[in-house]
Formats: C-alpha cells, sequence, structure tokens
C-alpha cells in the first residue's frame, strides 16, 4: 500500500501513513466504531482501610470511616480495578473533580 491509501478488512477501517521519521514499522490509524459503545468502569480510591467484620456490620447511616490518606496525597484511578493514573482532588463550589497528574506504565500482561 501507498501512503495515505484506505482499506477496510473485517470491518475495521484504517488510513496507512506515511512511515517517514518514525521508529515503528507500521504506522495506522484505526477506526473502530464499536468503540464507542465499549463502557468502561473508573473509580478514584481516596484512601483505604481495614476494619474487622463486627465493625462493618455495625455501620450505619452517619458512620465515618478513617482513611490512611490526607485530603493532600494523590489518589488512584482505576479502570475496571486496574489502576491507570494518580492525581488530585480539586472542589470547586460542590462539584468535585480529579486531576490527572501521571499516568501509571502498564503493567506486563495487561492489555
Amino acid at each position: 500500500m501507498i501512503a495515505g491509501a484506505n482499506a477496510k478488512s473485517f470491518g475495521v477501517e484504517f488510513q496507512v501513513l506515511s512511515l517517514k521519521g518514525l521508529k515503528s514499522p507500521v504506522a495506522a490509524v484505526l477506526t473502530v466504531p464499536t468503540l464507542d459503545k465499549v463502557t468502561v468502569d473508573l473509580m478514584v480510591v481516596l484512601g483505604t482501610t481495614t476494619m474487622p467484620i463486627h465493625q462493618v456490620l455495625r455501620l450505619s447511616r452517619g458512620a465515618i470511616i478513617e482513611l490512611d490518606a490526607t485530603e493532600a496525597d494523590e489518589v488512584k484511578v482505576l479502570a475496571n480495578n486496574l489502576p491507570v493514573a494518580s492525581g488530585v482532588v480539586l472542589v470547586d463550589r460542590n462539584r468535585i473533580a480529579v486531576e490527572v497528574k501521571q499516568m501509571l506504565p502498564r503493567t506486563p500482561g495487561t492489555r
């Protein structure tokens, strides 16, 4: 294929780009429309704690659970229970957000 040519294979459209100046031997941009339908569960871990089961069973509305973190500590961002980033909590009026400070490296065996 020549640079810039389009091709379709197995319902996936891709475009081959010029390889000039790239370290990778293959440069292709995949356009997969089904990715829009994929959902990812994101969780932000503010901190953790452990407690005996009898304390968990006695938890009720208004209970305060102490965590092993302070408000200045970074939080962990998990995607489908896998760590993907760390960041800091931002509060603006009554809205809470997380500013990503660092993307975490992928561990071998995860995609």
